[in-house]
């Protein structure tokens, strides 16, 4: 997808949600029966979700936060909507292909911050990215915007990070820009952070169209104003895009001043249980951020893989609670609560 798509892509994400199309676009049909029997070579690079295979990346951690490693397949049990499932392949993978997308937070609060965040972000990625692994870098702020789209090259994915700027954009409300080079007319407060929009962009219309270990990050202080979507709608793009969610919260509270004006955790915290992810609080000081990724880049190489054929075949776009349990009590699993049973994308 092109920068130059994306304006058009957010134009017709707004014209689908003005129309009630959002809520509506799950898919009632039903698939020929997948065949089962796909080794497990197979199952780690190219199923999906949306094939009836449900494929979980999770980690699992002690009391302390400490990741727990050399758990087997025997370990596990899962459980869709309380009734247990066969496990068909399992797999400890710290090496698989990743697909990451860095989520850059450039509205005015950030102004303190968003230098740091470029600066380690970027060794982040040099860090965590190998040949066969790719990424992409989206800013939001009034509007969202693609600076990077998928690439291997660390070096372009730099310097796209480093185009991200502060943008208030006069906080008008101006609308996303439509089709003809000018807006659509937006109703509501003005726009300033269309974080919400963006998690939706990047799932849709980016990790969706991937397969195997996906996972985006947000560098943001939480704080979302003008989006055309609600939280609920950032968070079912994500599930259904299989891809888990990670926040740094950068929040420089005294950009919010003291009379408790700051509230952007909450969501953030919704958003990254709901996907397997979990926020990680940053403030405005270097050393926590560069640990904090220090901490996600760890966990997105020592997840383990797990698949199953589910026991209700039915592809009818319905939420399926997924649970992951162990045979030791103590230990907790950090993984996306379901799916969304979807079929086959042409």
């Amino acid at each position: 997808m092109s920068k130059a798509a994306f304006p058009v892509l957010r134009a017709l994400l707004f014209l689908s949600v003005v129309a009630g199309l959002s809520a509506s676009a799950q898919q009632t049909s039903s698939s020929p029966t997948q065949n089962q029997n796909q080794d497990q070579d197979q199952a780690a690079t190219t199923l999906k979700v949306n094939v009836n295979v449900v494929q979980l990346f999770f980690n699992v951690k002690d009391k302390k936060g400490a990741l727990i490693p050399s758990l087997t397949k025997n370990d596990f049990q899962i459980l869709e909507d309380g009734k247990p499932q066969t496990v068909k392949y399992f797999a400890a993978e710290s090496d698989l292909p990743l697909t990451l997308g860095i989520l850059i937070d450039a509205s005015g609060s950030q102004a303190r911050v968003l230098d740091m965040e470029k600066q380690v972000g970027g060794e982040f990625l040099s860090q965590i990215l190998r040949d066969k692994d790719m990424a992409f870098v989206l800013s939001f702020d009034v509007n969202a915007d693609l600076l990077q789209d998928f690439t291997s090259s660390v070096h372009l994915l730099k310097e796209a990070l480093n185009q991200a700027r502060i943008n208030t954009g006069g906080g008008g409300g101006g609308g996303i820009p439509g089709l003809g080079g000018g807006t659509v007319p937006t109703p509501g407060g003005p726009k300033g952070t269309v974080l919400y929009d963006a998690v939706y962009l990047a799932a849709h219309d980016e990790l969706s169209q991937q397969v195997g270990r996906k996972a985006m990050i947000l560098l943001t202080d939480g704080e979302d104003q003008g989006s055309q979507l609600r939280i609920k709608d950032a968070i079912e793009a994500a599930q259904k895009s299989d891809s888990i969610v990670y926040v740094l919260l950068c929040a420089d509270r005294g950009f919010y001043g003291t009379f408790g004006g700051y509230s952007g955790d909450s969501d953030m915290k919704k958003l990254t249980s709901e996907t397997g992810g979990r926020v990680i609080e940053v403030g405005n000081k270097f050393d926590k951020l560069k640990e904090g990724f220090a901490q996600i880049a760890n966990e997105l190489r020592s997840q383990y893989n797990i698949g199953y054929t589910p026991s209700n075949p039915a592809l009818d776009g319905t939420f399926r609670k997924v649970e992951i349990h162990t045979s030791d009590k103590d230990y907790k699993i950090q993984s996306r609560n379901g799916y969304y049973a979807v079929p086959r994308r042409d």
